[in-house]
């Protein structure tokens, strides 16, 4: 009998086209707390969990008081948006395709509560999803290993039979600091460089183009 092997998904930018939902939401939070903040510097923060973000962008001298205020207007003005998350083509149709295929699926994100209901709905591969690793199971996000980690022990698979799939340089870090397969998909903006100089093995457009070039990617086994 063969071993058990998992695909393990980042869903922001990867299964779903929400990323630049979420630099405008953090853009108008910075506003709304009197930062002047870049569209790209946000985008690039993308994928780190709120408070990270906030961090990475102000500095460590930020105030809890000013952490606090940011994360919650992204929360706010982000939340206008869950009944309408866009998924990407085929993302679920993907999803189903591994998991017949014997791959123990498991989504591993930064979201958590209503908004990771939101990106599960917008998927629409229950079905096919093992589990779920959110930002509300562990000490610390992405690009630290922990959620990939966690998704692992969800999976019950080691890291050598697992691969990540992200769209990040936060996933391709967390992925190779568990000792994970890194694989990028282009659909979250983030240039191909970036992604490849952070650890991706492939790397892909979009979930369309993951499926259609299946058997000879990483997740093709």
């Amino acid at each position: 009998m063969d071993e058990p092997k998992a695909a393990l998904f980042d869903v922001d930018g990867t299964l779903v086209d929400t990323n630049y939902l979420h630099v405008t939401a953090w853009w108008e939070a910075f506003r709304q707390a009197g930062y002047r903040v870049g569209m790209r510097a946000v985008h690039h923060a993308v994928g780190l969990g709120s408070q990270d973000l906030v961090t990475h962008l102000l500095g460590e001298d930020v105030s809890e008081e000013d952490r606090s205020f940011v994360s919650s207007a992204h929360k706010a003005l982000y939340g206008c948006y869950f009944d309408r998350l866009p998924a990407f083509d085929e993302a679920g149709r993907l999803l189903r395709k591994l998991a017949g295929s014997g791959w123990r699926v498991v989504l591993a994100t930064s979201a958590g509560g209503h908004e990771l209901s939101a990106l599960k709905r917008a998927i629409d591969a229950d079905d096919a999803i093992r589990a779920t690793a959110s930002a509300d199971d562990v000490s610390h996000g992405k690009p630290a290993p922990d959620p990939v980690e966690h998704a692992l022990e969800l999976a019950g698979v080691p890291a050598s039979r697992a691969v990540f799939v992200g769209d990040s340089v936060w996933d391709m870090k967390a992925a190779s600091a568990a000792g994970v397969v890194p694989v990028a998909l282009l659909s979250g903006g983030i240039p191909r460089h970036d992604l490849e100089l952070a650890g991706a093995t492939a790397v892909y457009q979009d979930p369309a183009h993951l499926l259609n070039q299946l058997d000879g990617s990483p997740l093709g086994g």
